[in-house]
């Protein structure tokens, strides 16, 4: 991983006043550039292959500069055209899967992240044991396959949006479908609704949700997800007979729908999304800025959260003009907004450097 103290150098060398806000031209980029542009700063637009053209259909986010790159490996090769602009990068879940962890924790060229966080969201062990310590409930975990006797949900690790993940109802149906290459998480398939959400954690706000360790906790938003085919599958018969036809369920996600949760389950959200980052403090020196609690509620109403996104999700773009729960902390503002509200408090507080890694 770059040291923090690069890391820092890097900084000091910066004009404070002409911060540039970079990102991969992907994901919740249009919301990225919307919030920074807002908020007073450049914008910067960082691709490979994307095709870069929607943006002119969005004036309003798209980005002042786009540096396009044969692969993302050759970012490292030019970290200079990046340092030349002042440019600060966010971290979402294309950026960070394209390039990968480690690619991206050896990245010189100052992020709003703790890079520290990646491992433990990427491995499914390490993250099983960071929620599990900090004393949130998970579904049950198998570790030997030959146990499945009830539905289970397999999951590849890292941020894949699902693709790849699948439902197994035994051991055959294990068999059937594992990719090996690729190490996975088998867990029990919870009944419930699922609920993604849209935490932001800022070290030194000093009003609203407090948590212990000091800092202050919002929720900004929450989603739920379309899954193709999952969520239209269920329409043409039994999973046995869908089988028989080669149809088999998948979970790849293709859109977000906004949800608003019952008043009375807020307090468990909190109380979770306050250990998570609590606890995220001892095992390797926080998280803060956005993350995403990935969760089900049962029908007693209980929570089990089964992943951390330690970073935006895009499940926060409906949201581009605000939501229930931002409008009740910073009306109309989005999570990126919220990114860009964070940095200028940084900049005036004297603390930008500490959001940067």
């Amino acid at each position: 991983m770059v040291p923090k103290k690069k890391i820092d150098s890097i900084l000091t060398g910066y004009d404070k006043d002409d911060i540039t806000v970079a990102t991969l031209c992907s994901h919740s980029s249009l919301q990225i550039f919307h919030g920074a542009r807002k908020a007073g700063f450049k914008t910067l637009g960082l691709t490979v292959s994307h095709n870069t053209k929607y943006y002119d259909a969005f004036p309003l986010a798209k980005p002042d500069e786009i540096i396009k790159f044969r692969d993302l490996d050759e970012i490292d090769e030019r970290v200079g055209e990046l340092h030349d602009r002042n440019a600060v990068v966010i971290p979402h879940g294309s950026f960070v899967e394209y390039m990968g962890p480690k690619k991206f924790e050896e990245l010189e060229v100052p992020a709003y992240c703790n890079r520290a966080v990646l491992q433990w969201e990427s491995d499914r062990d390490m993250e099983r044991q960071w929620i599990t310590s900090a004393g949130v409930a998970m579904p049950r975990i198998y570790t030997d396959a030959r146990e499945i006797k009830e539905p289970v949900l397999v999951k590849y690790h890292g941020a894949k949006g699902g693709r790849g993940f699948f439902i197994a109802k035994d051991y055959p149906d294990f068999k059937m479908y594992i990719d090996n290459t690729q190490p996975y998480t088998i867990q029990e398939y919870v009944l419930g609704t699922r609920y993604y959400m849209h935490f932001f954690y800022s070290p030194f706000k000093e009003d609203g949700y407090q948590v212990s360790r000091g800092g202050s906790l919002e929720l900004l938003s929450i989603d739920r997800r379309d899954e193709s085919n999952i969520d239209e599958l269920y329409k043409m018969g039994s999973y046995d007979d869908l089988k028989k036809h080669g149809l088999y369920p998948s979970f790849v996600v293709t859109g977000n729908i906004p949800v608003v949760i019952r008043e009375s389950l807020l307090p468990k959200a909190f109380d979770m999304a306050e250990r998570i980052v609590n606890r995220s403090y001892e095992l390797f020196g926080g998280m803060w800025g956005p993350f995403c609690l990935e969760t089900i509620v049962t029908d007693k109403l209980d929570f089990k959260l089964f992943e951390i996104s330690t970073r935006i999700v895009a499940g926060t773009n409906p949201f581009i003009s605000g939501s229930p729960y931002a409008d009740l902390i910073y009306p109309g503002m989005s999570t990126g907004g919220r990114i860009a509200k964070e940095f200028r408090d940084g900049l005036a507080a004297g603390k930008f450097i500490d959001l940067m890694t």
